[in-house]
Protein backbone atom coordinates (compact mmCIF):
# COMPACT_ATOMS: atom_id res chain seq x y z
CA UNK A 1 0.00 0.00 0.00
CA UNK A 2 0.86 2.98 -1.07
CA UNK A 3 2.25 5.95 2.18
CA UNK A 4 0.01 8.38 0.45
CA UNK A 5 -3.23 6.28 0.39
CA UNK A 6 -4.61 6.95 4.30
CA UNK A 7 -3.32 10.68 3.79
CA UNK A 8 -5.34 10.80 0.51
CA UNK A 9 -8.57 8.98 2.16
CA UNK A 10 -8.47 11.33 5.41
CA UNK A 11 -8.42 14.25 3.09
CA UNK A 12 -11.59 13.01 1.21
CA UNK A 13 -13.45 11.68 4.22
CA UNK A 14 -12.40 15.17 5.85
CA UNK A 15 -13.81 17.16 2.36
CA UNK A 16 -16.84 15.02 2.49
CA UNK A 17 -17.79 15.62 5.61
CA UNK A 18 -17.56 19.68 5.20
CA UNK A 19 -19.38 19.13 2.05
CA UNK A 20 -22.30 17.20 4.51
CA UNK A 21 -22.19 20.03 7.01
CA UNK A 22 -22.50 22.41 4.34
CA UNK A 23 -25.30 20.13 2.99
CA UNK A 24 -27.01 20.57 6.89
CA UNK A 25 -26.53 24.67 6.55
CA UNK A 26 -28.47 25.22 3.22
CA UNK A 27 -30.98 22.58 4.05
CA UNK A 28 -31.95 23.30 7.49
CA UNK A 29 -30.20 26.51 9.51
CA UNK A 30 -29.64 28.67 6.28
CA UNK A 31 -33.48 30.02 6.81
CA UNK A 32 -33.70 29.92 10.39
CA UNK A 33 -31.46 30.10 13.40
CA UNK A 34 -30.98 26.90 15.21
CA UNK A 35 -33.35 28.59 18.00
CA UNK A 36 -35.77 29.21 15.83
CA UNK A 37 -35.51 25.60 14.49
CA UNK A 38 -37.46 24.16 17.99
CA UNK A 39 -40.34 27.24 17.73
CA UNK A 40 -43.18 25.35 18.12
CA UNK A 41 -45.09 28.16 15.82
CA UNK A 42 -42.70 27.30 12.89
CA UNK A 43 -44.98 24.17 12.04
CA UNK A 44 -48.12 26.48 11.43
CA UNK A 45 -46.05 27.71 8.52
CA UNK A 46 -45.88 24.38 6.93
CA UNK A 47 -46.39 23.26 3.33
CA UNK A 48 -45.82 21.21 0.96
CA UNK A 49 -45.74 20.17 -2.96
CA UNK A 50 -46.73 16.56 -4.04
CA UNK A 51 -48.01 17.44 -8.07
CA UNK A 52 -44.04 16.26 -9.92
CA UNK A 53 -42.68 19.79 -11.86
CA UNK A 54 -46.04 21.69 -10.50
CA UNK A 55 -43.03 24.47 -8.92
CA UNK A 56 -40.82 24.53 -12.03
CA UNK A 57 -44.18 24.89 -14.66
CA UNK A 58 -44.59 27.64 -12.36
CA UNK A 59 -40.86 29.32 -12.68
CA UNK A 60 -41.13 29.09 -16.12
CA UNK A 61 -44.96 30.25 -16.62
CA UNK A 62 -43.56 33.52 -13.90
CA UNK A 63 -43.31 36.99 -15.81
CA UNK A 64 -41.70 38.52 -12.95
CA UNK A 65 -37.76 39.42 -13.25
CA UNK A 66 -37.42 38.31 -9.43
CA UNK A 67 -39.46 35.14 -10.05
CA UNK A 68 -37.20 34.17 -12.99
CA UNK A 69 -33.89 34.90 -10.64
CA UNK A 70 -35.35 32.98 -8.05
CA UNK A 71 -36.52 30.16 -10.20
CA UNK A 72 -32.60 29.77 -11.87
CA UNK A 73 -31.25 29.75 -8.83
CA UNK A 74 -33.42 27.69 -7.15
CA UNK A 75 -33.28 24.68 -10.12
CA UNK A 76 -29.48 25.16 -10.85
CA UNK A 77 -29.19 25.09 -7.06
CA UNK A 78 -30.92 22.28 -6.41
CA UNK A 79 -28.86 20.10 -9.19
CA UNK A 80 -25.40 21.29 -8.38
CA UNK A 81 -26.02 20.62 -4.40
CA UNK A 82 -26.35 17.08 -5.15
CA UNK A 83 -23.54 16.49 -7.82
CA UNK A 84 -20.63 16.07 -5.32
CA UNK A 85 -22.98 13.88 -3.28
CA UNK A 86 -23.19 11.35 -6.62
CA UNK A 87 -19.27 11.29 -7.37
CA UNK A 88 -18.71 10.59 -3.69
CA UNK A 89 -20.95 8.14 -2.94
CA UNK A 90 -19.53 5.12 -5.43
CA UNK A 91 -16.29 6.62 -4.43
CA UNK A 92 -16.82 5.13 -0.64
CA UNK A 93 -19.37 2.91 -1.06
CA UNK A 94 -18.31 -1.12 -2.23
CA UNK A 95 -21.73 -0.57 -4.79
CA UNK A 96 -21.08 1.26 -7.86
CA UNK A 97 -24.63 0.65 -9.36
CA UNK A 98 -25.80 3.71 -10.58
CA UNK A 99 -29.48 2.49 -9.83
CA UNK A 100 -28.83 1.66 -6.10
CA UNK A 101 -26.67 4.69 -5.52
CA UNK A 102 -29.53 7.02 -7.41
CA UNK A 103 -31.87 5.20 -4.75
CA UNK A 104 -30.13 6.20 -2.07
CA UNK A 105 -29.74 9.90 -3.14
CA UNK A 106 -33.63 9.97 -3.52
CA UNK A 107 -33.98 8.54 0.32
CA UNK A 108 -31.10 11.08 1.22
CA UNK A 109 -33.39 14.02 -0.50
CA UNK A 110 -36.68 12.53 0.73
CA UNK A 111 -35.11 12.64 4.45
CA UNK A 112 -34.33 15.96 3.57
CA UNK A 113 -37.59 17.23 2.22
CA UNK A 114 -39.67 15.75 5.54
CA UNK A 115 -37.48 17.01 8.36
CA UNK A 116 -38.24 20.88 6.26
CA UNK A 117 -41.82 19.93 6.43
CA UNK A 118 -41.80 18.62 9.89
CA UNK A 119 -39.85 21.63 11.28
CA UNK A 120 -41.41 24.05 8.98
CA UNK A 121 -38.20 25.24 6.91
CA UNK A 122 -39.05 26.55 3.73
CA UNK A 123 -41.35 23.78 1.25
CA UNK A 124 -41.16 20.75 1.07
CA UNK A 125 -41.45 20.19 -2.83
CA UNK A 126 -41.40 17.15 -4.81
CA UNK A 127 -39.71 19.21 -7.67
CA UNK A 128 -36.28 19.56 -4.88
CA UNK A 129 -36.26 16.05 -4.59
CA UNK A 130 -36.39 15.33 -8.76
CA UNK A 131 -33.58 17.80 -8.96
CA UNK A 132 -31.37 16.46 -6.45
CA UNK A 133 -31.63 12.91 -8.15
CA UNK A 134 -30.57 14.63 -11.40
CA UNK A 135 -27.63 16.51 -9.77
CA UNK A 136 -26.88 13.16 -8.06
CA UNK A 137 -26.96 11.42 -11.27
CA UNK A 138 -24.62 13.69 -12.72
CA UNK A 139 -22.22 13.18 -10.09
CA UNK A 140 -22.86 9.60 -10.49
CA UNK A 141 -22.04 9.78 -14.52
CA UNK A 142 -19.28 11.90 -13.63
CA UNK A 143 -17.64 9.22 -11.55
CA UNK A 144 -18.40 6.84 -14.18
CA UNK A 145 -17.11 8.94 -17.31
CA UNK A 146 -13.48 9.01 -14.68
CA UNK A 147 -13.65 5.55 -14.47
CA UNK A 148 -14.05 5.07 -18.21
CA UNK A 149 -11.18 7.35 -19.22
CA UNK A 150 -8.66 6.19 -16.27
CA UNK A 151 -9.71 2.71 -15.95
CA UNK A 152 -8.42 2.25 -12.67
CA UNK A 153 -10.58 3.24 -9.62
CA UNK A 154 -7.12 4.34 -7.65
CA UNK A 155 -6.80 6.89 -10.55
CA UNK A 156 -10.27 7.99 -10.07
CA UNK A 157 -9.62 8.31 -6.35
CA UNK A 158 -6.61 10.43 -7.00
CA UNK A 159 -8.38 12.58 -9.72
CA UNK A 160 -11.41 12.91 -7.41
CA UNK A 161 -8.84 13.99 -4.22
CA UNK A 162 -7.03 16.55 -6.46
CA UNK A 163 -10.33 18.18 -7.70
CA UNK A 164 -12.08 18.45 -3.87
CA UNK A 165 -8.33 20.27 -2.91
CA UNK A 166 -8.57 22.48 -6.47
CA UNK A 167 -12.64 22.87 -6.79
CA UNK A 168 -14.33 21.23 -3.94
CA UNK A 169 -13.06 23.20 -0.62
CA UNK A 170 -12.51 26.40 -2.04
CA UNK A 171 -16.02 26.07 -2.78
CA UNK A 172 -17.16 24.80 0.18
CA UNK A 173 -15.05 26.91 2.21
CA UNK A 174 -16.50 29.86 0.15
CA UNK A 175 -20.15 28.95 1.09
CA UNK A 176 -19.22 28.29 4.85
CA UNK A 177 -17.68 31.37 6.05
CA UNK A 178 -18.47 33.98 3.43
CA UNK A 179 -22.17 33.88 2.41
CA UNK A 180 -24.00 34.85 5.42
CA UNK A 181 -25.51 31.55 6.86
CA UNK A 182 -27.56 32.61 10.10
CA UNK A 183 -26.87 30.56 12.74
Amino acid sequence: MNKREPIKSVFLYGIFICYLFLLIFIFFLSRVSLLELFNSQRTLLRSINLIPFNSISEYISGSSVNLKRFAFSNVVGNIAIFIPFGIYLPLFKNDKRVLTNLLFIFIVSLFVEIIQWLFGIGTSDIDDIILNCLGGWVGILGYKFLLLILRDEKKVRTAITILSAIVGLPVILFLLFFIKLRL
